[in-house]
């Protein structure tokens, strides 16, 4: 089981970009999934989450309105559009899964490696 993030680069304040998170394997049902952030010197922090059916969404209320999470089930691939990008955005962003692992029926929470995005003045 393994999350890929890929999108993230360097962007002028007011740009845009879009991350991906690719989830592959097997034996592991996600219940949710989101997208979480960590500046340098900072905590990491929540982004926005996505329920598995992608029917309820919550954001950070640093991102609302600015950013929008979704995912595409039948490509197994969780998004992020973010828009009117700002410096404080700038941080490593990570994708993280929650579910069940179906072979110990235990609760697991997964994390990708992370994909910088840093958004210049």
């Amino acid at each position: 089981v393994q999350l890929v993030e890929s999108g993230g680069g360097l962007v002028q304040a007011g740009g845009s970009l879009r991350l991906s998170c690719a989830f592959s394997g097997s034996a592991f049902s996600i219940n949710r999934m989101g997208w979480y952030r960590q500046a340098p010197g900072k905590q990491r922090e929540l982004v926005a989450v996505i329920t598995s059916g992608g029917g309820t969404t919550n954001y950070a209320d640093s991102v609302k309105g600015r950013f929008t999470i979704s995912r595409d089930n039948a490509k197994n691939t969780m998004y992020l559009q973010m828009n009117t990008l700002k410096p404080e955005d700038t941080a490593v962003y990570y994708c993280n899964a929650g579910g069940v692992d179906l072979l110990t029926d235990k609760y697991l929470e997964l994390w990708g490696q992370g994909t910088l995005v840093t958004v210049s003045s």
